[in-house]
């Protein structure tokens, strides 16, 4: 039996890929992240997505980022202005958190070892991205490759939106039968913002992730020749 774990936090992207995954696999389980992000919003659309879907949704606690990064993502941060460039690191945005998916995908992997999962499905993505360079295939492939290589496992990552653009990514929602679902529960917007529903879902309209949203979705119905 073909079985997969999704790296889940409720938004867009692996909303997407969960949506994936569950048309290809014969088993399927999500793991979400509390890392005290600002938006922690997103792990109650992570749970709601998940019970929607049907599908084991397993919650990690991580307390360390709190004390280790700076980043305007992180609610010990909630006063950095989240359309900046990064404190440390000027040529990154200021949300990037340092070793974030190193260390979730660490986790995954472990997760993935104990439940008998075969594969671990991200929505990283290098076309239409923030910046973070730990969303990049070559990061990914040597994470898997350390990974397996220090647990004797041969746990496989996969990325299927790796070179979509958003407006690609609200095709294949639409394809894979779920794009009502990212408008109405999925959640991206970094300042947790969920007062205002738009074409596009719910968020602020002013942050980053909500502009890259806004901008795939009007890529998306051009591209559809869909007026609003």
């Amino acid at each position: 039996m073909s079985s997969a774990l999704v790296v889940f936090s409720g938004g867009q992207d692996s909303t997407t890929c969960l949506a994936w995954a569950k048309n290809r696999y014969n088993h399927v389980e999500t793991i979400t992240f509390d890392y005290h992000q600002k938006h922690s919003i997103e792990i109650v659309q992570a749970k709601k997505i998940a019970k929607i879907l049907n599908v084991p949704n397993y919650l990690v606690t991580i307390d360390i980022f709190a004390q280790l990064a700076d980043s305007a993502l992180l609610d010990v941060n909630k006063d950095q202005d989240i359309n900046a460039a990064h404190h440390a690191k000027p040529n990154l945005p200021a949300s990037f958190v340092p070793n974030r998916n190193a260390m979730f995908f660490t986790i995954a992997h472990a997760y993935a070892q104990k439940q008998g999962l075969e594969h671990i499905i991200t929505g990283i993505n290098q076309t239409d991205y923030s910046g973070y360079p730990d969303c990049r295939e070559p990061f990914v492939n040597s994470l898997e490759q350390s990974l397996n290589m220090g647990s004797e496992s041969n746990i496989e990552f996969k990325y299927p939106l790796i070179e979509l653009s958003k407006a690609e990514t609200f095709q294949l929602a639409e394809n894979e039968g779920i794009l009502d679902l990212i408008i109405d529960k999925s959640h991206t917007c970094y300042n947790g913002d969920r007062s205002v529903k738009h074409a596009w879902g719910y968020g602020c309209g002013e942050c980053p992730a909500c502009k890259l949203r806004e901008k795939g979705w009007d890529n998306y119905c051009s591209l559809q020749n869909i007026h609003f």
